[in-house]
Order: C-alpha cells, then structure tokens, then sequence
C-alpha cells in the first residue's frame, strides 16, 4: 500500500501537536467527553474542538454527539497509517542496506 506524501504529513503533523498527543494519551483510558479532555489540559473546550477536528480527519478519532455532549474515542486507522508508513520505510531500508551488504561482501571476494 502506497501511501500519498500529503496525507502522512497530515496525519505527522497530527502527532506533532503536544496537546494533540496529550489528548489521544488520555482517550488511550477510554471514551471521554470533550469537556472531560479540556479540564486537565488547561484549553478551552472550544481549542479541544479544533484539536479533535484535526485528529478526526487523520483517523486518530471518532466523536459522536449524544444530546448535548460530543463523545470521543480512539479509532485505530490513524495509527494503522502511521503503521503502514514505518513498514514501508523499514522494508525499505533492509532493502538497502541488505544490497550494502551484499556490494561490501563482493569488495572483500575481489580483495
């Protein structure tokens, strides 16, 4: 699976954010109100909002409002992008350095 440059560095600069981070830190304990996210982190629900908005569209997220209160939990397809993405690079790079192996094996052959 090949991966669009622009949606990693969406889903990387979702991750770059501490108060992002801090956010799926705390949905790791299970689903919270976004008011229940805002309390510790010392932002404004309205701020939680945004930071939500953000984490939803990379996949890190989903909310859902129940009455008069969003919900949020933890969905697993950001992760499972950034997953890809490291799997890729490490193929990747075993690739080459396998191949570095294999040129510095036949220097010593010829030596």
């Amino acid at each position: 699976m090949q991966l669009v440059t622009s949606d990693i560095g969406r889903v990387f600069n979702a991750l770059g954010d501490p108060t992002r981070r801090a956010i799926l830190d705390r949905l790791t304990l299970g689903p919270a109100s976004v008011s229940h996210l805002a309390g510790p982190l010392g932002v404004t629900v309205t701020a939680v909002g945004q930071h939500l908005q953000v984490l939803e569209e990379t996949g890190f997220v989903r909310t859902e409002k129940l009455g008069r209160v969003r919900s949020c939990r933890l969905d697993p397809a950001g992760f499972r992008t950034v997953e890809q993405w490291a799997a890729d690079h490490r193929a990747l790079w075993a690739r080459r350095l396998d191949r570095l192996g294999d040129l510095m094996a036949e220097e010593d052959d010829e030596a």
